[in-house]
């Protein structure tokens, strides 16, 4: 499995850029938001997803393991292909990418050609959970902790869904009084401050 290549940029093609290592030229598929920064000649460093099917074994190039993972995230979804995948990492940062996930929000994905609304809407019923799920172990987003020190991740999915993004969530329930300690209190007085 080849996950990581550093070497020059031999030569551009639509959508691909041919990157030298050693004596061996490797054929890595990019994004075009990524691939626009590529120049012939450059050295580049790029995480790889090694994608391999019945009549073809395909890389595909990454600037960060971020979008490596989101990458393969999203491969998991039944319908999602890599070149689609692909096409989702071109149209925001893997970090804005998952908070649209992670919200239940899939009007960010439909924006992709070759993902129509039920698609998107599949996309965000299946790795929402896991997405919510990785941010609490990194202690981004959904581990957000109030004043009293208590993880407040099982609150903020609730008010996510009431539709409240995770930002807005995470805000509001740091405004609760640190001695209020029972988990549904807190959330009514996190719609409070939201309402206002």
């Amino acid at each position: 499995m080849i996950s990581f290549l550093n070497g020059k940029i031999l030569n551009k093609g639509a959508g691909y850029v041919i990157i030298r290592v050693g004596d061996i030229g490797y054929k890595v598929f990019i994004n075009p938001v990524f691939y626009a920064d590529l120049d012939i000649g450059r050295e580049i460093e790029v995480y790889t997803h090694q994608h391999v099917r019945e009549d073809a074994l395909d890389l595909f190039g990454f600037r960060s393991l971020e979008e490596l993972e989101l990458f393969e995230l999203l491969l998991s979804v039944s319908g999602v292909g890599p070149k689609s995948a692909l096409g989702v990492l071109a149209i925001a940062g893997a970090e804005d990418i998952k908070e649209s996930i992670a919200g239940g929000d899939s009007t960010l994905l439909t924006k992709v050609s070759g993902i129509g609304k039920r698609t998107a809407e599949r996309v965000v019923l299946e790795l929402r959970e896991k997405i919510l799920k990785t941010r609490l172990r990194q202690g981004y987003g959904g581990q957000a902790t109030d004043s009293g020190g208590m993880v407040v991740g099982d609150e903020i999915d609730a008010l996510m869904a009431l539709g409240y993004s995770m930002s807005q969530a995470r805000d509001a329930l740091r405004q609760v009084d640190a001695s209020v300690k029972d988990s549904g209190e807190r959330i009514k007085q996190a719609l409070k401050k939201l309402g206002k």
